[in-house]
């Protein structure tokens, strides 16, 4: 599967000054910020966190190699490794052990005059082999008409996809179409902007143009936002080639295996950091919005490029919880090669850091709480300090004749990874198996023990692409200017 540019003519270099009007639209994006006293809005001036992303990138390079190299020429260098793997060690057990909250009871039919009203919106762009498909399914899901609306946005698509559009929404009084000029800008984030103040939900979903759900999807997640401290709701994404009901060349690629297996972890991940109180995150296609929580935070940020991991912070820094779900699911099409994953995953190692680096004061201001603050500095530290610290801590090793220093909280990382993913693969079992004993012998998933390790030992092996991504990220991000730039993956359509 390949990658494109979905570049906007609004795009601008990371060191230089925003334009005034851009200025005043980000200002908004960061929600309820502290005192002026305390941080840059001074004087009526917007805040200024999107601003010098490489400058500080560089910064925290020059710590993570400075600190790495320090601790190998430090008596207590080790020690100093095995305290922190140690407390690290601690939170793993206690995030392993946690028992996520029940899911609640899907809406009943005796209610369905009192259903929230739901927007549901997608950003597309070139998108004919898969929108019609997405926007058929979204138009017949088992929820009142009159309840729910669906918003596809053609951000000026060269393709048939205005046209496929405004055919389907004259079969479809529950499609509305909205066509964005060729100037418009800020990428998927600025087309969900620009169509947000005309939508009516209570509740905002977003999906990718190549999102399969079931019928009863919002049926089963709208309850979640029962407690009102909820502002958005995850759901799992899953791989939809490695379906055992979807028959594709694809389905024993190693590449959709491990994406199969990466999604099982994250979204068990996610549910455990919100049982103890840490940061469940969004994930982009399949995420729900409480539309308050979206207005306070000022809407989607169009200076990232990954919208979703930015809207997740905002949402937390303004107290706001996200929860996350197994099931249901939002099915989408996977990568097939190396080198399309190598593309997507620079892409979301980048806006994974980038949020970081804009909203380090008010997260270093526990502004997200104690419990959120801790968690999300735990895995900052295995996501991004132990892949930057590999290359200097290997070089030093090799100086030295010593062993890696930091292969202690590597060790952890990988036996964390490798039980979060058979924890995940175990849950999405769980709770599949009555649909899988309704499904033909050759369509059926195989549950056993035995599998589970294969799958979770060969998706342990696939996360290590991770490492050289990340790595070469947060180096590329300290030295090379950038100009914004959104990348979309390209959809080449597969039919259940």
């Amino acid at each position: 599967m390949s990658e494109n540019s979905w570049q906007e003519n609004d795009s601008y270099n990371e060191l230089e000054s925003l334009p005034e009007e851009a200025c005043a639209a980000i200002a908004a994006l960061v929600g309820d910020l502290p005192e002026p006293s305390e941080f840059d809005e001074v004087d009526d001036k917007p805040y200024s966190g999107f601003r010098g992303r490489r400058r500080k990138a560089a910064t925290v390079l020059v710590v993570i190699w400075g600190g790495t190299i320090a601790l190998h020429l430090v008596t207590w260098g080790y020690w100093f490794v095995l305290g922190l793997t140690t407390l690290m060690g601690l939170h793993a057990a206690r995030f392993l052990l946690a028992r996520p909250s029940d899911l609640p009871e899907p809406l009943s039919d005796d209610t369905r005059d009192s259903y929230p009203y739901i927007s549901l919106m997608i950003a597309a762009k070139n998108e004919e082999a898969v929108i019609g498909n997405i926007a058929d399914r979204l138009c017949n899901l088992d929820y009142p008409s009159d309840r729910y609306e669906v918003w596809v946005i053609d951000d000026n698509s060269t393709d048939k996809t205005p046209i496929l559009l405004d055919e389907l929404a004259t079969q479809s009084p529950q499609l509305n179409v909205f066509h964005r000029p060729a100037n418009a800008g800020g990428g998927k984030s600025g087309a969900l902007n620009q169509v947000l103040p005309l939508t009516q939900g209570d509740i905002i979903v977003v999906f990718d143009a190549d999102a399969q759900v079931e019928p009863d999807f919002l049926r089963r997640v709208v309850p979640m936002f029962d407690r009102q401290q909820v502002g958005a709701v995850q759901v799992r994404k899953a791989i939809v080639q490695a379906e055992p009901w979807f028959q594709s060349k694809d389905d024993n690629n190693f590449w959709i295996r491990g994406q199969m297996a990466e999604m099982a972890l994250d979204a068990f991940i996610h549910q455990q950091r919100v049982a103890i109180g840490g940061v469940g995150e969004l994930r982009g296609n399949g995420q729900f919005v409480r539309r308050t929580a979206l207005e306070q935070v000022g809407g989607w940020n169009e200076e990232t490029i990954t919208d979703d991991l930015d809207l997740t912070i905002r949402l937390h820094v303004n107290r706001w919880d996200i929860d996350v779900l197994t099931v249901p699911a939002v099915y989408e099409e996977g990568v097939t090669s190396a080198i399309g994953l190598w593309h997507q995953r620079n892409r979301w190692a980048e806006g994974g850091y980038q949020r970081y680096l804009d909203y380090w004061r008010l997260i270093a201001r526990n502004r997200m709480g104690t419990r959120k603050t801790l968690d999300l500095l735990m895995f900052w530290i295995i996501q991004y300090v132990i892949p930057t610290a590999a290359l200097p801590d290997f070089l030093m090793a090799i100086a030295r004749s010593r062993p890696l220093l930091l292969s202690p909280i590597s060790g952890l990382t990988v036996t964390l990874f490798l039980f979060s993913m058979m924890g995940g693969l175990r849950r999405i079992q769980r709770v599949s198996r009555v649909e899988n004993k309704l499904r033909p012998p050759s369509k059926r998933f195989d549950f056993s023990l035995f599998v589970t390790l294969l799958q979770s030992l060969r998706g342990t092996l696939y996360m290590m692409h991770w490492l050289p991504i990340v790595a070469s990220t947060t180096v590329r991000m300290s030295i090379r200017p950038k100009r914004l730039k959104w990348v979309k993956t390209v959809h080449r359509g597969v039919d259940d």
